[in-house]
């Protein structure tokens, strides 16, 4: 298999007509915006929007902010097409501009998806759609624009003389995808199911403040007495959920294996996959799971980059939230709400390089979202400390069963 996406699926007008009119958001999230009318057709997309919603832009607009699309303005590419860099001439705001390749992976229905969504969940974590183009065949997105780029473009093919990402950060950006994520899980009603959650689809505002985009391949959770969806098999190779790829069964539980996957990147700097690694080591979580039941190997896990500038305590905890959730078997994968709670406490655990020792982190004036961690106490706080070792026991007494095995053999 190669190592872009899995082969597309044609989401159906039905699908798309779900999603505006099922999907909800609690009360307490709802937000003013919503969709008047949706009407698609094979090169027709009419969407109306209330006042409060995303904006509408013509080609004309667009072109204008991105200097007609000049190779100097291009940021990048993905499934959906190239993304650049332009300014709103009406706003003189800085923004983001995604146009669909027509050639591309990615389609109309999942251009439909991706604005539905985005105009319908509002959270920190996620990034903010400011508006789009359905001019004639023109298919643009228009989002804020994130100045340090994506997760990937910080742990991966990194110039020498960039600085690695410290421990304290990469805890940070885990624990603040997480709550997107969880935002999605556990607020959206019925669930929405990110299915493409990956290094490259995590933005990073100022302040290394992580935000998922790309919605385009979203889908709606399984609801009332159902366990799962089951659809073709999207998202990227590495990061999908072994029971979704060889079913087409998904649940919420596969992207917390996704999640897993990042978390390892976040740990490890390596890719999810690296045809350049040698044999046996090219898939990231096969290369890492026997090391993640030996605890003499951890300290092999982690990224060259941050030259020992970790905490040993901190490091066992990252590691076993990361076994939890790539998990073979999906039932046995955490509750993202789970994996919140944890990183909340790694995130609020600064470590300090110099006297090499964790202390509850200072808030400073940047932006914050309450997660479960916050309104714990401090008998609840201990216990999910206590879990956090239980895991790394589990997984010590996993090994020592095993070498038994040997020796008795």
């Amino acid at each position: 298999m190669g190592l872009g996406c899995f082969p597309c699926f044609d989401s159906s007008e039905e699908e798309v007509e779900e999603i505006f009119n099922h999907h909800t958001l609690s009360q307490a999230d709802r937000q003013p915006s919503g969709f008047d009318r949706l009407k698609t057709r094979s090169n027709v997309v009419s969407l109306s929007l209330r006042r409060e919603a995303s904006q509408t832009f013509t080609f004309r607009q667009l072109a204008a902010a991105t200097n007609n699309f000049r190779p100097d303005c291009f940021l990048g590419e993905g499934g959906f097409g190239c993304v650049y860099r332009g300014r709103l001439q009406t706003t003189g705001q800085v923004v983001a501009v995604k146009q669909l390749d027509r050639n591309g992976v990615q389609g109309n229905r999942e251009f439909v998806v991706e604005v539905l969504m985005l105009s319908l969940l509002h959270h920190p974590n996620l990034v903010n759609l400011i508006g789009y183009c359905a001019d004639g065949h023109q298919r643009l997105l228009v989002y804020e624009f994130m100045p340090l780029g994506s997760l990937e473009d910080h742990l991966h093919d990194v110039p020498v003389d960039k600085e690695a990402l410290d421990w304290n950060t990469r805890m940070k950006i885990a624990a603040g995808a997480a709550k997107g994520l969880e935002f999605l899980h556990d607020k959206a009603n019925p669930p929405v199911i990110y299915r493409d959650f990956k290094s490259s689809n995590i933005l990073l505002d100022e302040g290394f403040q992580p935000k998922l985009s790309d919605f385009g391949l979203a889908k709606l959770g399984p609801t009332g007495d159902k366990s799962h969806v089951s659809t073709r098999v999207m998202g990227t190779y590495g990061y999908c959920a072994p029971e979704y790829a060889m079913t087409g069964q998904l649940t919420v539980k596969s992207d917390v294996y996704s999640f897993g996957v990042v978390f390892l990147e976040l740990i490890t700097g390596r890719k999810a996959i690296d045809s350049t690694q040698p044999h046996g080591q090219q898939n990231l979580v096969t290369w890492a799971r026997p090391l993640l039941n030996d605890r003499r190997k951890f300290t092999s896990l982690v990224d060259p980059r941050l030259e020992g500038q970790y905490p040993m305590r901190g490091l066992y905890q990252a590691l076993a939230v990361a076994s939890m959730c790539v998990q073979e078997q999906a039932a046995a994968r955490p509750l993202i709400a789970d994996v919140v709670t944890a990183l909340s406490y790694l995130a609020n655990q600064e470590y300090d390089p110099a006297h090499n020792i964790m202390k509850p982190k200072v808030e400073r004036n940047e932006p914050m979202v309450c997660s479960r961690w916050d309104h714990l106490d401090g008998s609840e706080k201990q216990e999910t400390v206590n879990m956090l070792n239980r895991e790394r026991a589990v997984a010590e007494a996993k090994m020592w069963v095993e070498k038994r095995r040997q020796t008795a053999s």
